[in-house]
């Protein structure tokens, strides 16, 4: 058996060996505890409703602001587990750094066609290639350049109803969940989900003469990241996290809870854009 030793952020040791067969029984139990509003998620209509191009860009309207509150959890965790202050000093796992910076880098600052962007700028140019309405997500950004706070932006700016719930129910997460919970509402509110839940739209832009051809670049390259490599990463940084509190099966518990609210807030934004998708087309005669 493997002894290595596995360091905590705040000084725990485990052996490797013993540590990872735990870690991934929690993470299985957790997954199943989870599993009816996953699949609430998973197998929801509005991947269906997705065939003509009004409707995708109805998707975009609301979805583009959770591309922007993924990064919001993201940088939480590297604001609390890596130094991003000067004067600067090294803060925790050299491990967990690596992991939270190298997600980072790649959300941040990919390589894309249209050069380096954050996945949130090029799911902005996706919009604007699809015909989609940029302004409200644009207005909020302003704002909150101009320092008004997430959820008074995020109705402010005129985004649709649904996707500011969901803004909302992440920022509460943000703000006011312990750390752990909120490196489980990032791998499996996010991360792991993420992949299962685009892979139903790869083919879009074959029907929609190169319109689209952003949006499937954006689509694809978090299928392939994401699953091979964010994803994984934010389960071992989970699962670090939780073995590192004082006590353990606790934080476990308290995952479970806070994945559950964040699989329901996308069941809701899904509800929320599948009800949008609806009123745009005619009424049966």
């Amino acid at each position: 058996m493997d002894t290595t030793a596995l360091t905590s952020p705040i000084g725990t040791t485990l052996p490797r060996a013993h540590a990872t067969e735990r870690a991934t029984d929690h993470i299985a139990r957790l997954l199943g505890e989870t599993a009816p509003v996953r699949q609430r998620v998973l197998r929801h209509t509005v991947y269906r409703d997705l065939t003509d191009i009004t409707a995708i860009r109805v998707f975009m309207e609301h979805h583009v602001f959770a591309v922007w509150d993924f990064m919001s959890l993201l940088k939480s965790l590297q604001r609390r587990l890596t130094c991003v202050e000067i004067p600067w000093v090294p803060r925790g796992d050299a491990e967990i750094r690596r992991m939270v910076n190298e997600i980072v880098l790649g959300e941040e600052s990919d390589t894309t066609s249209l050069g380096p962007l954050s996945h949130f700028e090029l799911y902005l140019a996706a919009m604007d290639a699809a015909g989609a309405d940029t302004r409200p997500a644009r207005r909020f950004l302003g704002l909150l350049v101009d320092q008004v706070p997430v959820p008074e932006a995020v109705v402010a700016c005129g985004a649709p109803t649904g996707a500011a719930a969901f803004v909302a129910r992440t920022w509460q997460v943000v703000e006011h969940a312990p750390l752990h919970c909120i490196a489980a509402s990032f791998a499996l509110g996010r991360e792991e989900l993420i992949p299962r839940m685009f892979d139903h739209l790869t083919t879009l832009d074959s029907r929609h003469e190169g319109r689209l051809a952003v949006f499937g670049e954006y689509l694809a390259r978090h299928i392939e990241v994401d699953g091979d490599d964010h994803g994984p990463m934010a389960l071992r940084l989970l699962a670090q996290l939780c073995s590192a509190t004082a006590d353990p099966a606790r934080a476990w518990r308290e995952s479970a809870g806070t994945v559950t609210v964040s699989l329901r807030a996308r069941a809701d934004l899904w509800d929320a854009v599948h009800t949008a998708i609806e009123a745009t087309r005619p009424a049966a005669c």
